[in-house]
Order: structure tokens, then C-alpha cells, then sequence
């Protein structure tokens, strides 16, 4: 999720920096084109430079929690249930009653160097 905020942000500065014209709202083939360009470079910038790294958190109970630097992107619950969410963006929570062990599966991008 960050890395898609932080590539709409690199876009949408690039687009109202100038270098990629718009006219009174009225986008081009040329713009469109211009701006896909520039999409696959950030892309493929962040890529290279750019290194997803991810943690398993086991934890008794319903609750399962990544550091703050990670983040959840899916939970895995005890007693075959199914049923879960993500609060905060960090912390799976299993629905079911009595859980007996929740994981959260915790990632986050850092950079290759």
C-alpha cells in the first residue's frame, strides 16, 4: 500500500511540476502517452532500487501484530477460521471465538543498497 501512495505521489508531482503538459483539463494521446512513460521509469526505478522484505508473526490468541515498520498484507488463523481483518494496518484480528493462534504476515520495502 505505501509503495502505491509513494508511486501516485512521484506521478502527480511529475505531472504538476510541468513535465508532463495538461491544458485546461483536456489530456492529450501525447499526454497519456508521456505519462505512461514516466510511470514505467519510476517503476522500474523502485524495482531495482527497491527490496520487499517480510515476517511472520505468531501469536496466541486472536490477535497477531507487525512493528511498526511493517506492515499486514494477510493473517492466517487457528481452528480453521477463515474469517479475519486487518486493524491499523498492523494487527490481524481472527473473528472467530476462542482462537487459539493468530499470524500476521508483516512486510515492508526497503531499498537494495
Amino acid at each position: 500500500m505505501k509503495f502505491c501512495l509513494l508511486l501516485i505521489f512521484l506521478v502527480t508531482a511529475q505531472v504538476f511540476s510541468g513535465e508532463v503538459s495538461i491544458r485546461h483539463n483536456e489530456c492529450t494521446m501525447s499526454d497519456l502517452l508521456s505519462l505512461i512513460a514516466e510511470v514505467k521509469s519510476l517503476s522500474s526505478t523502485v524495482l531495482e532500487y527497491g527490496k520487499i522484505s517480510c515476517i511472520d508473526v505468531n501469536q496466541r490468541g486472536a490477535y497477531a501484530s507487525c512493528s511498526a515498520d511493517y506492515s499486514v498484507t494477510a493473517c492466517s488463523c487457528g481452528m480453521g477460521c477463515g474469517s479475519w481483518d486487518i486493524q491499523s494496518q498492523t494487527t490481524c484480528h481472527c473473528q472467530c471465538n476462542n482462537m487459539d493462534w493468530t499470524t500476521a504476515r508483516c512486510c515492508k520495502i526497503t531499498t537494495k543498497l
